[in-house]
């Protein structure tokens, strides 16, 4: 026997049952209606038995019965769960009896002033219509969009559309292009507003076609962005799952088939208003759909999809649950039974999936943050991202750890497991901490060029055209030999204009002794002459220009192949380099936290890009004390493949942090070093430094310079 007939608390009068689907284990269950607060709870077969006998008002009389006519055997432990779990949803009606217990209910979820802001903060919805006398009016008007023939219809317009886009893609590419703008943002919100309502509605249409009523539509606010809702709750009184599956999907289906349209009409309309929007609607549906409706880590579409598919009623209060019993086991071993039984597939994947939303949920409320402190208010993005810190990560963490004690001493049963458990995930936590703590060896990393320490790059001065080439691809020139002859024919001329003036002037003035009139300008003559000469000398030194020396011995590399004797070459174009291959060095640059990390005499190592060139071993021998303002090799810079984060200013390319020259050699014969410069990427052994204290440093410097606002 059970023991002493009990009272039972009374069921409110208003709920009602609907049937259910088959539970994971095949036994039938029910769907509980509170239609005062539009919940519904999912019951198993046991709890069903039991309320159905609810009216008999005392457990004993309930407890013979299911068991007389049925093969269940209910006891005082399903007593006790069944009553808390009325109790708790406040499905009982209040009395004497439960009226204290159920104002201290209330009151735990309603919490202090912070916990409701909190919350509000979080998520909180606002509800703007009740829309279902006006979906039971337009519902035959929308019927026609639930055919197959329709399904048939979209589909022939998305292959078409596809086909036109592909064949116009250069257009559709820079259409997509130009709504980059202002203009085109305006233009993305407005139509991303109305296919969310659209969305909405497709839910709503859909649950009403199955007999559902829905009793408010509006707006809800996560984390302060606003989205539209639609109250679908009653779907969960359908016992047919492919309806529950219909009613999720419709939102997700219906801005598909918004975009299957559009896209077929920015192809077939003209130029205009009316094929931007489509455009628009086309893009931004694909892209809302499929990164937001569709994702299963928050209460969105994808959510309910994946909970009716896998017929997992509150999928992740369920998954969290069974994750943190997971965690407790690895980390605590306490030996418990998991909080519900499942398959070793399915358990680990609801495992994997609970930290999978955790860390999903985590990355989109601090980029929520990030973006209120970027585009809106700072302080407000501040206090965001350390309430959500808070609120996601340390909360949870310190409650879960202060739960472990009491754990630990539930009974004497595995003692010796759990502590065996507990020594060694103690054991794991102080190496983490040590090693957290502990210096360890950096390594700064970045692009370099390795390259002669002299090299003489041969430029044409100007225009020119090639007399003489002495020289030839490899071969060795001394210093002050000729590199190269160059002819200017306009320089020529000035100066035999020049050479011509300056030899009439002196003929004049040796004529000035006979001559009474060019006796009286002697002076002016004389002044004349020292001009020209003057600019006789200056055409000369330019002429010196275009036949260049050596200014060192050397090696002459990267000659020109067309180059030869009467070709003709353009201003500044480069001819040659003349290297000096005994010596030769590697820059790179390094931001001001990399550089802070090493120091003049510390190894280093070079591997070029493709490692087809050589492979160093280097030592650091100058640190620049002022930071760089124009890159001087542009091959660096990402836009050519290297790592200097850089932007292109009047031709030239600024990096867009505060960088550092570094100037690396080593002692390694590179005879092939002469061919060319090599770039490649240097690995810099930098001081050793605690990964905490690292951590630490950054962040109060990202927290300093931000506070600059």
């Amino acid at each position: 026997m059970l023991g002493q007939p009990l009272p039972l608390p009374a069921l409110r009068e208003e709920l009602a049952l609907y049937p259910g689907p088959h539970l994971a284990d095949g036994q039938p269950s029910w769907t509980l209606h509170d239609p005062i607060r539009n919940q519904f709870f999912r019951i198993d077969w046991m709890s069903f038995e039991i309320i159905s006998r609810w009216p008999m008002g005392e457990w004993q009389a309930i407890a013979d019965a299911v068991s007389r006519d049925t093969t269940l055997q209910p006891d005082a432990t399903d007593r006790e769960a069944f009553i808390g779990f009325l109790m708790q949803n406040q499905l009982v009606q209040a009395g004497s009896g439960n009226a204290a217990a159920f104002a201290e209910r209330q009151a735990t979820l309603r919490g202090d002033w912070k916990t409701r802001l909190l919350h509000n903060y979080l998520f909180f919805r606002i509800p703007l219509i009740r829309p279902d006398a006006l979906l039971e009016r337009f519902s035959g008007y929308v019927a026609p969009f639930y055919s197959r023939g329709f399904a048939y219809l979209t589909l022939l317009v998305f292959a078409l559309g596809m086909i036109e886009v592909y064949r116009n893609w250069d257009a559709f590419a820079a259409t997509l292009i130009d709504t980059f703008s202002w203009h085109g943002l305006v233009g993305y919100g407005l139509a991303l507003t109305g296919i969310k309502v659209l969305h909405e509605l497709g839910h709503a249409f859909t649950a009403k076609r199955y007999g559902c009523r829905v009793p408010a539509m509006g707006v809800a606010f996560l984390v302060l962005l606003p989205m539209a809702y639609t109250d679908t709750n009653e779907v969960w009184k359908l016992d047919n799952r492919q309806q529950r599956l219909n009613v999720a999907a419709a939102g997700v289906v219906t801005e598909l088939i918004v975009a299957m349209w559009a896209t077929l009409a920015w192809v077939l309309l003209p130029e205009g208003t009316l094929k931007a929007m489509a455009f628009v609607l086309a893009t931004t549906t694909w892209i809302a759909t499929l990164s937001i409706n569709a994702s299963p880590f928050m209460r969105f579409d994808g959510y309910f999809l994946l909970s009716d598919w896998l017929d997992m009623p509150n999928l992740h209060s369920r998954a969290f649950a069974l994750a943190r019993w997971d965690l407790r086991e690895r980390l605590l071993g306490l030996g418990v039974s998991p909080p519900e039984f499942f398959s070793q597939r399915r358990q680990r994947g609801l495992v994997l999936f609970a930290y999978a939303t955790w860390l999903y949920r985590l990355v989109m409320f601090l980029g929520i943050a990030a973006l209120v402190y970027a585009f809106f208010i700072k302080v407000v993005g501040i206090l965001l991202f350390i309430v959500e810190i808070g609120w996601f990560v340390l909360l949870p963490v310190w409650n879960e750890i202060k739960l472990w004690p009491g754990l630990l001493k539930v009974d004497s049963h595995g003692a010796m497991r759990r502590t065996s458990h507990v020594r060694r995930s103690a054991l794991l936590a102080l190496v983490l901490g040590v090693l957290f703590v502990l210096p360890w060896p950096t390594r700064q990393s970045a692009s370099a060029l390795l390259k002669p320490v002299e090299a003489f790059p041969i430029h044409a001065p100007a225009g020119a055209q090639i007399v003489k080439m002495p020289w030839t691809e490899g071969s060795t020139v001394k210093a002050g030999q000729t590199l190269f002859e160059l002819a200017s024919p306009e320089l020529q001329l000035r100066w035999r204009r020049t050479q011509a003036k300056l030899e009439r002037l002196r003929w004049q003035a040796s004529n000035a002794d006979v001559d009474a009139e060019q006796r009286q300008n002697q002076q002016v003559l004389q002044q004349e002459e020292i001009t020209a000469q003057s600019e006789l000398a200056s055409i000369q030194a330019d002429m010196n220009l275009f036949v260049p020396v050596a200014p060192f011995a050397g090696t002459l590399r990267d000659v020109n192949p067309e180059l030869k004797p009467g070709v003709w070459v353009s201003n500044r174009e480069r001819l040659a380099v003349l290297v000096k291959a005994d010596r030769w060095q590697v820059d790179t640059w390094l931001d001001e936290d990399a550089v802070r990390r090493i120091s003049v005499g510390d190894q280093a190592r070079f591997m070029t890009d493709g490692l087809e060139g050589p492979t160093l071993s280097l030592k650091v021998t100058a640190i620049d004390l002022d930071a760089t303002r124009v890159l001087p090799n542009a091959q660096l810079a990402t836009q050519f493949g290297g790592s200097i984060v850089t932007r292109e200013k009047h031709g030239q390319w600024v990096p867009e942090r505060a960088m550092y020259r570094v100037s690396l050699s080593g002692d390694n014969n590179l005879d092939s070093l002469s061919q060319q410069s090599w770039r490649g990427q240097v690995v810099i052994d930098g001081k050793w430094e605690a990964p905490g204290l690292t951590f630490l440093r950054s962040a109060l410097v990202l927290v300093w310079r931000e506070l600059g606002f």
